[in-house]
């Protein structure tokens, strides 16, 4: 075997799951059909990602304003960065 550096615990997995014989060879057949289902949800997913609706919402004044400094703090729109907290908020990586 070659001289590998291994970089994560992930990578010494994989190797030692090459190593034990637990990774089988497609034929080119079922190796198209696969990479044909992955692209296609793949696609599905940045298409599903990448919509947006409008909504309109009402907030206090002092709130905007609060939210507008956070948002030039950070570097970016004040509604692109109400859209990002939202975000993170529905997909559970802060909890309200």
């Amino acid at each position: 075997m070659k001289n590998i550096t291994i970089e994560t615990t992930k990578e010494l997995k994989i190797l030692q799951s090459f190593e034990d014989n637990q990774f089988i060879e497609l034929d080119k057949g079922d190796f198209d059909e696969l990479s044909a289902s992955l692209k296609d949800a793949a696609s599905n997913t940045i298409k599903k990602l990448s919509k947006k609706k409008s909504i309109s919402i009402r907030l206090l004044e002092d709130d905007i304003d609060r939210l507008k400094a956070i948002a030039m703090n950070e570097g970016m729109p004040y509604q692109t960065y109400i859209s990002h907290v939202l975000h993170k908020v529905t997909t559970g990586r802060i909890h309200p």
